[in-house]
């Protein structure tokens, strides 16, 4: 990749929320049956919405759109990795199947952090 950005699914961040997102999936497949409609669903709707919010965003026409957007983004994040560690706690998951994806979900914040102050320095 030249590093130009043409869009949204160009950002890293975007990559890694997509990552994210897709192993959240995959992780919560395991989860009980009965957590179908209650905590599965939840994780994967706030992982789904950290990639959504940093798209929508990117596809607003002004900066301060854009942040609101990624602010959105990192709220879902921070969402997600309550929802991840509850399903420790409560033994729907292993630590070591969440440890990958609360790994994951501090770099994805890093990102969202610096292109937040990245985006705001400039204003």
């Amino acid at each position: 990749m030249s590093g130009k950005i043409d869009g949204y699914r160009d950002l890293i961040v975007w990559q890694k929320a997509m990552d994210l997102a897709e192993q959240t999936y995959f992780v919560s497949k395991r989860f009980p049956r009965e957590e179908q409609f209650a905590l599965t669903s939840q994780v994967r709707r706030a992982a789904a919405s950290v990639p959504a919010n940093i798209a929508e965003g990117y596809g607003r026409q002004t900066r301060p759109a854009y942040v609101s957007f990624l602010r959105i983004a990192q709220g879902s994040l921070k969402e997600l990795e309550t929802h991840l560690i509850l399903a420790t706690r409560v033994g729907l998951a292993e630590p070591t199947d969440m440890e990958p994806l609360l790994n994951q979900a501090d770099e994805v914040g890093r990102m969202l952090r610096a292109l937040i102050s990245k985006l705001t320095s400039k204003a």
